[in-house]
């Protein structure tokens, strides 16, 4: 009981921290002017989703959030090869 008591307070501060991170990278990914800003706002959320579903895994204790951590991870980086790749061709 004494570690979960331990775990409690860190993992609500970071996954609030990790929150606020996220609306702001969602207002830059709505205001962003360009669209290579608009990429990296959205390989930004995807960072942010993984680290959540860590920080959720190490106060939960349930390993299969790191298990989908790792998918979201590799789809998020496929994903930004693929924007980067389009806007390569894209731009002169």
């Amino acid at each position: 009981m004494l570690i979960m008591d331990a775990l409690t307070t860190p993992s609500v501060v970071a996954l609030t921290m990790l929150a606020a991170a996220a609306c702001l990278t969602f207002i830059r990914l709505l205001k962003g002017p360009t669209l290579p800003d608009r990429v990296v706002a959205i390989d930004l959320i995807g960072v942010l989703m993984v680290c959540t579903l860590v920080v959720a895994a190490a106060a939960t204790g349930q390993q299969a959030l790191l298990d989908v951590g790792m998918v979201v991870a590799l789809i998020s980086f496929v994903g930004t090869v693929a924007y980067s790749a389009y806007i390569e061709r894209i731009r002169p």
